[in-house]
């Protein structure tokens, strides 16, 4: 009964949002009838924005201006109305009086729409009660909005709706636009900070002949011309180590990557990467870059090297912590794995201690699911994870005093993963092994391993040098310095699985 009751409830408010909707499209017919159509206006000269005025006020009261923006509200008074106008920085009020734009155009006026887009001139004035507002002496309807925003004082709150329709979601919600605002100024501020460490940026292909750079499942294509499957790029990685061998010292790219997994809070299929190379350098150095740059990057954009996340204060100014791998386990799970020196060792901690893992496993994987299991949410204040067994690093290179190891580390704050990066494996008969072990297990059924790249290979032959490397998702780094709590929130269009051709998104 309860679901019938919500169903007429929907019925009900699709039918009045269709009558509302009609009411509007009635105005434009008559707009048009009259030769008034709004959508023949090819141009508006703005000269200042909301903020601008707001902010120099002293020097422009009084002075005429131009402003452009959605009407957010509108309050008509007899022969005077206010309405407020929403622009990208802000919004500011504006004065409409009928003695002052025309009898006729003042009628226009009131037959307007919150939602549709107006242009304003007119002189700049504080009203009695200390509001800057513009006193209209004309009037401009640019556009007609012929859809219905969502009620005033609740928003769009749907979250579901807020993603698909982030249109919307942008108008009614002025600290989502801040969010994207600040992603801007993030990436803007990574580039400006690469760029003044001699990095140059380039851009590498987005369909490669086959996945590499990373362990993950690929997204599959086909090339109709060359008759053959191509693949979204899961990493920059690869193409990138190709120009440090051809000459380039320090090359970066961000862009997009695709990854065919799963997707929550932090996982996107879709998702923006950053990948830096610098030859003559190793890990140690790409962890001081990767330091520098985030501490940098948020005073830049947010003016402190301190963010509030779950109640926490996470303060990106005192050094990173470091810690080993192993280190780590030892420390939170009580486990010693310097102790460890067979696979049947490590499978029997692992049965003491309930974690799961698959026979494909080597100590090193195991190594990894206790810290996984242990350690990972731990890592609150920005911690740098060093010492990475080789079987889950295949292009890092091996720890001269214990070749088990790779000079590796991740960066975890919040116990998420946000950087990873290496040491750059060089030795091409070393990676052509490690390439072979992983097609062994994608033979075997992991679809996150990797094929050989044979022109990779040739690429190490004519000499690669020493190179640190590092990748960082950009999307965790501006869910961090904006406080969002899903990668949803700081993606324009994040993946939606398409809505069934019954289904309805009600935006009243």
């Amino acid at each position: 009964m309860a679901e019938q009751n919500n169903q007429q409830k929907k019925g009900g408010q699709q039918q009045d949002a269709n009558q509302l909707i009609q009411v509007r499209y009635d105005k434009l017919h008559e707009l048009q009838a009259n030769g008034k159509n709004p959508f023949e206006i090819t141009k508006y000269d703005v000269t200042h924005h909301s903020t601008d005025i707001k902010d120099n006020f002293e020097s422009l009261e009084g002075q005429e201006v131009t402003v452009a923006g959605r009407m957010m509200f509108k309050r008509v008074m007899g022969k005077a109305s206010f309405c407020n106008v929403q622009d990208l920085p802000g919004n500011i009020q504006v004065y409409v009086a009928r003695d002052s734009i025309g009898e006729e155009s003042y009628a226009d006026f009131k037959k307007y729409d919150v939602g549709d887009i107006v242009g304003i001139e007119g002189e700049v004035f504080k009203t009695k009660t200390g509001e800057i507002s513009v006193h209209a002496s004309q009037v401009t309807l640019l556009s007609k909005s012929l859809q219905i925003l969502p009620e005033k004082f609740h928003g769009l709150t749907n979250t579901e709706l807020r993603y698909r329709q982030r249109y919307v979601d942008l108008i009614v919600n002025p600290e989502v636009k801040d969010v994207f605002v600040k992603r801007s100024k993030i990436i803007s501020a990574i580039r400006e900070y690469l760029d003044g460490h001699a990095f140059l940026e380039v851009e590498t292909p987005v369909l490669h002949n086959q996945a590499g750079g990373a362990a993950a499942r690929p997204f599959i294509t086909h090339h109709n011309t060359l008759d053959i499957d191509m693949y979204l790029r899961i990493a920059l990685e690869l193409h990138l180590k190709r120009l440090i061998v051809g000459g380039f010292d320090r090359v970066y790219e961000i862009g997009r990557t695709f990854r065919n997994e799963g997707m929550d809070t932090r996982h996107n299929p879709e998702f923006t990467m950053l990948e830096a190379y610098q030859a003559f350098t190793d890990f140690n150095g790409m962890m001081d870059l990767t330091e520098d740059m985030i501490r940098t990057v948020a005073h830049k954009v947010l003016g402190t090297g301190k963010v509030e996340r779950d109640g926490v204060e996470i303060d990106l100014d005192k050094p990173f912590t470091r810690i080993s791998m192993v280190e780590a386990v030892q420390k939170y799970a009580g486990v010693d794995f310097t102790q460890v020196e067979t696979l049947e060792q490590a499978r029997a901690l692992a049965k003491e201690h309930h974690i799961e893992y698959e026979e494909r496993h080597k100590k090193g994987d195991i190594l990894n699911l206790f810290f996984e299991t242990y350690c990972e949410d731990k890592l609150v204040q920005p911690t740098f994870l060093t010492g990475h067994p080789v079987d889950i690093s295949p292009l890092s290179k091996r720890c001269k005093d214990n070749p088990e190891y790779t000079e590796r580390f991740e960066l975890f704050i919040c116990g998420g993963e946000y950087v990873n990066a290496f040491s750059e494996l060089n030795d091409p008969i070393d990676q052509r092994g490690r390439f072979e072990a992983q097609a062994a297990l994608k033979a075997a059924g992991d679809e996150e391993a990797c094929d050989v790249d044979e022109d990779f290979l040739t690429a190490l032959e004519y000499g690669l040098p020493p190179t640190g490397g590092m990748g960082m998702g950009v999307d965790r780094l501006v869910m961090l310095l904006t406080g969002a709590s899903s990668i949803r929130d700081v993606l324009l269009f994040p993946t939606m699985k398409p809505l069934d051709k019954n289904s309805t998104i009600y935006s009243v």
